[in-house]
This record gives structure tokens, sequence and C-alpha cells, in this order.
């Protein structure tokens, strides 16, 4: 009977038991539709009618296949006000999460994990910078600055009314502040702290006097600094701790450059100058840069801008074209400051005790109290050897710098976006402090021109070599280059310019102007390919901005061979070197021959140093890769360097990293070598800020793989990467325009232009930034697209 009963309830368990599973599955699927709804619903609206308070006339806003929005307006302040809200639409957990960054408030939505990076940004000022500047601008850029911000507060209101406000703030759990002209102005002070300047190697080359015997020490400078007598007998005053110093500094990407060209009618196809333009900086999801297209009674202007600026940036209007590279000009000083033991608020200056200012900078940390903090600012600028600590010490490091100082870039822009001519263009960049940049132009007039924007400081003495004393105005800074004598070219008899980081001045040049210039392979080949005797393309152009040839290994690798061979190598080793005999020098993604020479390349600098520089004083190690190459150079010509005899000479250095490379390769990727690809190890992904936080939210904001790419840090086609092969810096928007149709430009934003997870433009431009495909972005008052019509208050 037992038996039986116990049969007899078996069907009823298994109901039950399917009954939950469904039940179960039911709630998933549930969850599923109701979480890609409310996804769903804060995707912005692209079609019909909005009301956009503030405004005077309706504007219409059409948005390409590409998703690049066309905005049409009858004033510039119905243009600013549309451009704020349709950024908004797209692009608004970005531009909070950047005015956070630059502002130090990360910590105030993320929690106790960014206290360090927000103590760094309180110190360094760039917000206080934003607020000093506004002042300086004239009407009109202030009001369309307000204009801009008025127009991200219409949506704001809107999305926080109606509950669709992106993911991003309902993930952390907080809505985004009123946005102003402050917000907009401390990002693009941000961004001259991403490509400003070399503070961090000061930093790293006054450790290296102290640690090292001056010989050694010197082979680690990019120069022999000017004064260095006097500077150095200074540091015997001076006890500091580095290590602890800037443990936590935020030390911008050093291959933060570009490439740019512009190329005469005289050698293109078309009669007219050709402009190409790709700046290298952070990939990202969403982009760095947004693309826009502006017009009005005043304007008709096309390109790209950070989220959260007005204005276009770079690209073109119907007159004229013109990008950029950064110059990396030596624009920061540190300086060595002595403080009054009584008094922690006072420096030494020419023999008297001078108070410093003061800042209380309290700091909100999400589910903490609020820390309590305050920045110290000297004459010369804030004190940045101290944000890591508790404690504060008898002498200390300040930071002078351009960028600190109020400036007007969006004074610039604003007029740059309505310049018709080479004349009017460099006029308007007169206003364009900071950062410096190569500002190549073409215009519809044929002119072809290079100009260096900014202000560069002219020294007393020093220079910008090595930290200076600052308890003396000896080291004073006497003014800035005059804008008339910056770096400039036009119409030169070659028939092109061309920039690639790499230096812009011969020794004739009067003004110091840096010691840091980028490996100059990108703009050998761009030299190379643009002084052939043929009349170039659009086509020509795009090619030229993927192109893989590999100068540093044409220049390097038959000497690093010789060496190689004479020692005694095993099966994978000679394998290796056969692959490396028989490369033709290009970084293809599906060869193994890159993969050998890049790892190589980076190997040798840790048998140098490993052991030397801790890891704190590595990341302050400014231009450690073109300072090897050098130590290289010297070598292979007899000149070896105490670096590679204490590590038993320059052909065990080299050998050693080799085998190294080879075995790290063989567990890596199998035993063999013919097997291995580039590809294999560098790929691209454009990771979002959240998706590193959980499995779950990487699955859901990057949930394309990483893809196998070629190119590398020093080929034209721009594609750096980090110690696990990830291509996170590289060419964040690719730009080609033929003066002969200024209505039409051709562009690769990669990964997309938008910023929502469920919008068909978030990462729909990945491949074509792998492939490099182009899309064509017109001007003219027709478009087809989606149409959403922006309308006044009745």
């Amino acid at each position: 009977m037992e038996a039986k009963a116990e049969r007899r309830f078996e069907p009823k368990r298994r109901r039950s038991l399917w009954i939950g599973l469904g039940a179960l599955l039911f709630l998933l699927i549930s969850a599923f539709i109701f979480v890609n709804l409310f996804i769903e619903k804060s995707l912005p609206q692209l079609k019909g009618e909005v009301i956009v308070s503030g405004m005077t006339n309706a504007v219409e806003v059409t948005r390409d296949k590409n998703g690049v929005p066309h905005i049409t307006a009858q004033s510039e302040k119905d243009l600013y006000i549309a451009q704020g809200y349709v950024q908004a639409q797209d692009r608004l957990f970005q531009m909070d999460l950047s005015r956070r960054q630059a502002s130090g408030m990360l910590s105030e939505v993320v929690g106790a994990a960014t206290i360090d990076k927000d103590k760094f940004f309180r110190t360094l000022g760039l917000r206080r910078a934003a607020e000093a500047s506004y002042p300086e601008y004239d009407q009109s850029s202030r009001d369309a600055m307000q204009w801009f911000a008025d127009g991200v507060n219409v949506f704001m209101k809107e999305a926080k009314a109606e509950g669709t406000l992106p993911l991003e703030f309902k993930l952390l759990k907080y809505e985004p502040a009123e946005w102003t002209p402050i917000d907009s102005l401390t990002i693009g002070k941000y961004m001259a702290f991403d490509l400003g300047g070399h503070w961090s190697g000061q930093a790293f080359r006054y450790w290296a006097l102290g640690t090292f015997s001056k010989e050694k020490a010197y082979d680690l400078f990019p120069s022999y600094p000017k004064d260095a007598p006097e500077i150095l007998s200074a540091y015997e005053e001076v006890d500091m701790n580095l290590e602890k110093s800037f443990a936590s500094a935020v030390i911008p990407p050093e291959f933060n450059g570009s490439n740019n060209w512009v190329v005469s009618g005289e050698k293109s196809e078309s009669g007219k100058p050709l402009l190409a333009d790709d700046p290298h900086l952070s990939l990202a999801t969403p982009s760095i840069w947004y693309q826009m297209h502006l017009q009005s009674d005043s304007m008709n202007v096309s390109g790209v801008v950070f989220a959260g600026v007005p204005g276009i940036i770079l690209g073109h209007n119907d007159h004229i074209a013109w990008g950029v590279t950064n110059t990396g000009p030596d624009v920061q000083d540190l300086y060595i400051e002595k403080r009054n033991p009584v008094n922690p608020h006072q420096f030494l200056y020419n023999n008297k005790w001078e108070d410093a200012k003061v800042f209380k900078e309290p700091i909100a940390v999400k589910d903490e109290k609020t820390l309590e903090y305050e920045v110290i600012e000297t004459r010369h600028g804030p004190i940045m050897s101290e944000f890591a600590f508790d404690k504060k010490q008898n002498t200390a490091l300040s930071m002078k710098w351009t960028a600190l100082m109020p400036s007007t870039e969006f004074q610039a822009v604003l007029s740059m976006n309505k310049a018709k001519d080479w004349n009017e263009f460099e006029q308007a960049l007169e206003d364009f402090h900071v950062p410096t940049q190569n500002f190549v132009f073409a215009g519809a007039d044929g002119t072809i021109a290079y100009k260096a924007n900014g202000k560069i400081p002219i020294r007393k003495k020093g220079d910008g070599m090595i930290p200076v004393p600052g308890w003396t105005d000896e080291y004073e800074w006497e003014g800035f280059i005059p804008y008339d004598e910056l770096p400039r070219s036009v119409n030169p008899e070659e028939g092109f310019v061309a920039t690639a980081n790499n230096k812009v001045i011969d020794d004739s040049y009067p003004y110091h102007l840096s010691h840091h210039w980028a490996q100059p392979y990108r703009y050998m080949r761009i030299k190379e390919v643009l002084e052939k005797e043929e009349k170039f393309t659009l086509n020509d152009m795009k090619k030229l901005q993927m192109d893989q040839r590999n100068l540093y290994a044409e220049e390097f690798l038959p000497f690093i061979l010789e060496r190689i061979r004479a020692g005694d190598l095993n099966k994978a080793e000679k394998a290796s070197v056969n692959l490396l005999s028989k490369w033709n020098m290009t970084d293809d993604k599906d060869l193994a021959a890159p993969l050998l020479f890049h790892l190589l390349m980076k190997e040798i600098p840790l048998t140098l140093f490993k052991d030397a520089v801790p890891n704190e004083m590595d990341d302050l190690f400014e231009g450690k890769q073109g300072i090897v190459d050098e130590l290289l150079r010297r070598a292979f010509n007899g000149d070896e360097s105490e670096w590679f005899s204490d590590k038993g000479g320059l052909d065990q250095v080299l050998l050693t990293s080799f085998e190294n490379v080879v075995v790290s390769l063989k567990e890596e990727y199998g035993d063999n070598p013919k097997a291995w690809k580039w590809g294999d190890y560098h790929q691209l992904y454009f990771g979002h800020p959240l998706s590193n936080a959980s499995p779950v939210l990487k699955w859901l904001f990057n949930h394309e793989k990483p893809v196998p790419v070629g190119g590398s840090q020093i080929t034209v086609g721009a594609a750096n990467y980090n110690e696990e092969g990830i291509v996170d810096h590289g060419a964040s928007w690719r730009f080609v325009i033929d003066a002969a149709d200024l209505a039409k430009g051709h562009h690769i934003v990669g990964p997309g232009q938008s910023g929502h997870v469920r919008s068909s433009w978030y990462q729909d431009q990945l491949q074509d930034w792998v492939n490099g495909t182009y899309h064509v972005t017109d001007i003219q008052p027709e478009h087809a697209g989606e149409k959403l019509t922006l309308l006044p208050e009745k």
C-alpha cells in the first residue's frame, strides 16, 4: 500500500515542479521584458514635436542614418539651446560624469573608491580655473554657453518628470544637477589636462637625481637640463617622499596625440586642398567626440565636439576646414616650496614668509560622511605633492600651469566656426590659449596653412626639465611667446603640411617649446607618402589614415636580430627569429611578427628598470620608450649606458628580453610561433565606464567582444594598447575632406553617436573603425532621416 501511495502522488509532485519552473520562467521573462521596456523608455524622442522653453522660433532636428543631428535654427540663441537639448538626449550621463570627474565630485555618486581621484582634481583646481575664466569671455560667448546650458536643463527637467533619465542614473541612484556654463568650461579645462603638460616627468627626473648616480639619472632625461648645476645645488636642502606623494596621481595617457595633414591643390586630383585629421585619445563607449551639424543665418558648421560644450571644435563649414594634433609644449612647472615650520599655510619667497591661499573643498562621499579637505595654493599654484598625505611636509611641490589661468577657448571655437578664410581663422585662434595644438587649415580659396596656438611661457631660468626653487624669483615666467612668433606656415613650397606630435621646429627657433616629442615614425610615414609625385584623392587620405607600415621596426629590428641570432636559441626562439626576419614590416593583425616585435620593445625597458624603478615612479616615467630607443641607438654605435652594462651588456639585455617574450607567448598561444597572431593579443574594446562594475553590467553595456585589429602606437593607423593587449587608445575620430566640396565631410566616430545602450547608433561604427569605412555628412539644407521639431512655449 505504501509503494502504491508513493506512486499515486508522483504525478502531483511533477506537476508542482513544472508549475514552479514555469512560474520562475514567467518571472524571468517578465523581468527581462520589464527591464527592456524600462531601458527603452529612456530612448530619446527623434520625431514629432516637443516644447522647449526659452526658444523664440521652431528648430528642426534631423538625425541622419548615422545618428548625426542636423540642427537648423533661425537664430543663434535657438541654435545653442537646441544643441544643448540634443546633446543631452544622446549623452547626458557622459556629460554629467565628465563634469564630475573634472570637478573632483565622483565620490558623491560612486563612493569611497574615487576619493583619491577627487582629491587630486580638487587640488589641481580645474573647476576653480573655469570659474576664473568665465568673466574673461565676451558677452556673445557667455550668451552661447548659457543658451547651451538652458537646452540641457530643459531636457533634464523633462526626463526627471517623465522618469526617462538614462539607465546609468538609475543604477547609481542619483539625478543630475542643473547644468551651468561653468560645467562646460570645466570639461574644456579637463581636455587641457588630458593634453597639456609634463609635470609628471619633472617629478620623475627629480626622484631619479636623488636615487641614481648623476650619469644614470641623466640617461633617463630627454636632454641635459639647462641651469642644472644651480638647480641641483638647491636640491640639497630638500627632502620629499615622491613615491608616496604621487602614488594616486592621475596621469593622462602618454600617447595622447594625433595625426593631421593638409595637401595643396597642386598635389590633389580635384585641384583643391585635401585635409585629414584623426585625434588620438582614449577609446570608450560612448566616444569622447559627438558629431553634429549646426546651421543658422550666421553659420553652417559641421564636425565634432566634446559632449557637454557648445559649438564645433573640429570640422568644417562651407568655406574652410581644420584639424589638430597635440603640440605638447612645456607649459607646466613644478616649484619646490619651503613651508614655515610654525604656519603650514605660509611659504618662503625672497626671504619673506608669504601667505598661501586656502580653499575649503569638502568632498561628499556616497553612503559615508562628507570628507573635509583643503587645498593650499602658493603664488605659483596648488600644492600637488600632498593630496595623498594627511601630514604637511616641510617642503612641497606646487604646480604652475597655463590652464590654471583664465582662458577663453570656447570664444575662439565659436569664432572659428564662422571664419571664412585663413585670416579670420588665425585671428579667432588667438583666443585659444590652452591646450597648445598644431592646427592645419584648408580653404575654399586654395590656402593651406599650419599654426601652433596658445600661451607658452618664457622662463627667466630653467627650461621645464626639472622642478625649480620656488623660494626665489629667479625661476619665474617672464611672459609668453608672442602670438605672431608661434610656429606657422602658409602655402609651403612642399605642397603639404603634416604633424604627428613630432618636433615642429628646428634649432633656429628662438624660443623653448618642449623637450618631449612623440616617436617620429607616424610623421615619417605620412611625409614619405605625401612627398610622392602624384595627385592625391580622398581615398588616398583615408588609406593613409589606416596605414599600418611600421617604420619603428625598420629602424631597430635589423640591429636587434643581428645580436639575438648570436645567442644560444631554442627551437621556438629560432622560429621566432625566422618570422621576424621575413616580416614585411606592417602591423597586420594576422601576422606573428608584430606581436613578437612590439612585446620585445616593451620588454626591454622592463629588463632594464624593473628592479630599479618602483611602480609608483614608473607611472611618472615620461617618455620611457623614447628614452630607451635613444639608449639603444647609442649602444648600437658603441656608447653603452650603465643601464645596459649593469644587466650584462646590450646583447644580454636583448637576449633576455627576447627569451622572456617567447616564453610568455608560448604559455599564452601554444608552442608553434607560426600560429601566433598580433590580433590574438591586440584587440579593440570600447569600454563603458560602468562595464567593469559587474559581469552583468559588462554584458549589458559591452555585449560586443574585443575585436582583433592591426596597427599600433607608432603606425599612422594608431591603435595603442594596455598591458592586456586591449586597444583603448587611438583615432577617436577620423575625418577627411576635399576643399573642392566643403559641403561633404567624411567621418568615423567609433563606436557610434549614441550613449544609449538600446540605440541603433550605440556601437554601429565599431566595425567601421576597424575596417576604415567612412560615412559622409552633408551640410546642404535637405537631409533625410527622422525629424524632430523643437517648438517654443506659446
